[in-house]
């Protein structure tokens, strides 16, 4: 349930992805609350797709928002944003949370690809993701954290992803940034002066056979292949446009 305590929002969004078995994929689960509005749009062949919406300004201080996307066996589901989500300070003090869990069966298909993270000043927030993905399932997952709207300072972000492909876990990072953060996070071998970051994390099953060679790709980005069947871009840039052409680049070589 949704609602508003003294120390903020607290609101949860779920989707469920299912095979119809006419060769497309069923919403049999599009429920969202407060702030987190679902919309199906139109999708395309096997695949649904899904439009997370912000009804309302947030995360702010103290706010609890979670995201919950689950794809059955032989379903197609991709998941987007209408717009940026913008950590601001709020009356309610202490740290919001951002919490997303998505699950990928053994023969499902998710495509994560949400707008930008921007943490403004002032604001206090931290991320997880938390990913599991079966042994024959699909993943392209997106990430993209922007410090500071223009001309200003960012504020705290902490944020941490976690992949599990058939139960082992292949990505574990975190990354803690802006005031407060540990010493360290804005030097040369972290963002080097970068105010935009971002990684993708792409899993495949034709990964094992086929292995991807580790490259760079460009002077500030990089590909790095993971145990399993899986890669991960990482990236940083000057700003938020610069960060998704990187990206998108990547996203373009595996037909994404």
């Amino acid at each position: 349930m949704d609602g508003v305590t003294a120390t903020g929002v607290r609101a949860t969004a779920r989707m469920v992805a299912r095979d119809d078995g006419r060769g497309g994929t069923s919403l049999p689960v599009l429920e969202g609350e407060g702030p987190l509005a679902l919309r199906r749009t139109r999708g395309s062949g096997a695949e649904a797709r899904v439009m997370v919406v912000g009804a309302m300004s947030g995360p702010l201080g103290g706010d609890r928002f979670a995201v919950e996307a689950t794809v059955e066996r032989g379903a197609r589901l991709r998941v987007g944003s209408a717009a940026a989500t913008i950590a601001l300070p709020g009356q309610a003090k202490g740290e919001a949370r951002y919490d997303v869990r998505l699950d990928v069966a053994d023969g499902g298909e998710l495509h994560w690809l949400p707008e930008q993270l921007i943490s403004a000043k002032g604001s206090e927030l931290y991320v997880t993701t938390r990913v599991d993905v079966g042994a024959g399932g699909r993943l392209v997952l997106r990430e993209e954290q922007v410090l500071g709207r223009a001309g200003e300072t960012p504020g705290r972000l902490g944020s941490r992803l976690t992949v599990r492909v058939a139960g082992s876990v292949v990505l574990d990072q975190e990354l803690a940034c802006g005031p407060g953060a540990p010493g360290g996070w804005d030097g040369p071998a972290v963002l080097a002066g970068h105010r935009a970051v971002g990684q993708l994390v792409v899993v495949r099953p034709e990964f094992v056979g086929e292995p991807v060679r580790a490259r760079m790709l460009g002077e500030y980005a990089a590909l790095t292949p993971l145990a399993g069947p899986a890669v991960l871009v990482s990236a940083v840039a000057a700003d938020a446009l610069r960060l998704r052409r990187v990206l998108d680049t990547a996203l373009g070589e595996w037909g994404a």
